[in-house]
């Protein structure tokens, strides 16, 4: 998820590495000097990203197809913030907080509200053993979103980067959402997650006891991670 950036480095902007992150520059760049703000982009990914999860949670095939289509907008929306804090240097330590909060609600909300659509789907109660396996991998998701903010503080952005190929990150699989959705593979891929987020959790858990052996928290380190964006 493409955070916001310092703004000790407003007057150099260098393009983004992925395609979804050019086409978000290039359409905020005519919000650069306007009364938009980055945490105005935030809040509409956030509102965007709660109804794609309710939707979700519907169960029913068109329902869950506008979800995974309003997940998708909503997850482009994000890097929208970021490239306007960067082109625009309205940064705040404030907005950093409120994106990392947005992105960590979004997918924990996605994960659990897929969960709960199966088990309506199913005419299951709201308890079913789908919405226990969405809210697994909802849970794994808050932590991986946790410990790499806690990286982030220890060892700045670069010990956070996402691994990617060809203007793609791992992050961008989401794009992918409504083809889960049109094949009705809704319930493998709560099943998938709810096994596969646990697992990439305690990997990001070493890697954050690699990053705390080497470096150490370092407060000057924590307040310059919470200034940037």
């Amino acid at each position: 998820m493409d955070k916001r950036a310092d703004s000790s480095n407003r007057a150099i902007a260098p393009m983004p590495r992925t395609w979804d992150a050019r086409l978000a520059r290039r359409l905020v760049t005519p919000l650069k000097a306007s009364r938009v703000t980055p945490n105005h982009l935030t809040t509409v990914r956030l509102a965007v990203g709660v109804a794609g999860a309710v939707a979700l949670a519907r169960g029913g095939f068109v329902a869950t197809n506008l979800g995974a289509l309003l997940i998708v907008l909503s997850n482009f929306i994000d890097h929208t913030d970021g490239e306007l804090a960067r082109i625009s240097g309205k940064s705040s330590k404030f907005g950093h907080f409120y994106d990392l909060a947005s992105d960590a609600f979004v997918t924990i909300a996605l994960f659990l509200c897929m969960g709960l659509g199966v088990a309506a789907l199913h005419g299951d109660s709201a308890l079913s053993q789908s919405t226990w396996l969405g809210a697994v991998a909802g849970i794994a998701v808050a932590l991986i979103f946790y410990l790499r903010m806690r990286i982030e503080s220890m060892a700045g952005k670069v010990g956070t980067r996402q691994a990617s190929a060809a203007g793609f990150e791992t992050e961008d699989v989401l794009y992918l959402l409504p083809l889960v959705t049109l094949t009705r593979q809704v319930e493998p891929f709560v099943i998938a997650a709810s096994i596969g987020a646990p697992v990439f959790a305690l990997w990001v858990a070493i890697d954050y006891r690699r990053v705390m052996r080497r470096t150490g928290p370092s407060p000057q380190q924590s307040s310059e991670a919470w200034g940037s964006r």
